[in-house]
């Protein structure tokens, strides 16, 4: 079985170099850049499965570092910040990362992080989804395809992250009933680390503005506050 593969972006020696030998001990595949631009570049070449992004890099700002990526990955991407406060600041601005870490962080809780997102499904199918024919999950306007990874609406394809579709594929799975977000975490990030509930928040945000911008009416994911979310038609 090939190695997972990991793409460490990071300017500081040091740090780097402590990011790239846990990663090496835990059996991934690491590649390492300093730069924003040695960064896309890597990525473009060798389809790194993770991606570590610090936000501070010298040539470029790593939100958009990260948000090129998303445009043309599915990779995750973890990204570190030099304090803890930047990480409320990044979830709002919608920068699509999977996960963030704040330095100094625990070189064990990063191998943790990594692995969690390797271990990922491509599709979220928990045990408690309705039962369906084909694939293809449709309700209304909305066509979910778990197969090929594709969103639909009025038959048009949806641009949506890896992550955004799986929340989806989560919530149409059981459509109208009230999904937590610690349940969605479970699911989606496969964690029930409490700091994630907000990047629940963050994806289903975006998720929202891409079915709305691609003519999306119904149906549509309501919010239940201080409990999850669900998809009604």
């Amino acid at each position: 079985m090939a190695e997972q593969s990991v793409l460490v972006v990071e300017d500081t020696d040091e740090i780097r170099e402590l990011v790239c030998t846990v990663l090496t001990r835990a059996g991934m595949d690491v590649r390492a850049v300093g730069t924003g631009a040695e960064a896309l570049e890597e990525v473009r070449r060798s389809a790194p499965d993770v991606v570590v992004l610090d936000l501070g890099l010298p040539d470029a700002d790593g939100t958009e570092v990260c948000r090129q990526i998303r445009a043309e990955s599915e990779c995750y991407v973890l990204m570190l910040t030099a304090r803890a406060e930047e990480v409320d600041l990044l979830i709002g601005l919608a920068v699509g990362a999977d996960g963030y870490m704040a330095k100094p962080f625990s070189p064990r809780e990063l191998v943790a992080r990594v692995q969690v997102m390797l271990r990922r499904p491509r599709v979220a199918v928990p045990s408690d989804a309705a039962p369906v024919e084909d694939s293809v999950r449709r309700l209304a306007e909305l066509e979910v395809d778990e197969d090929s990874r594709e969103v639909r609406v009025d038959g048009a394809v949806v641009d949506l992250t890896r992550t955004e579709f799986d929340l989806l594929a989560a919530l149409a799975s059981r459509p109208g009933r009230v999904l937590q977000r610690e349940t969605l975490l479970r699911e989606v990030w496969q964690t029930d680390w409490e700091g994630s509930v907000r990047l629940v928040e963050a994806h289903m945000s975006n998720l929202r503005r891409k079915l709305q911008a691609a003519g999306l009416s119904s149906p549509e994911i309501k919010t239940v506050r201080g409990v999850g979310y669900r998809l009604v038609a």
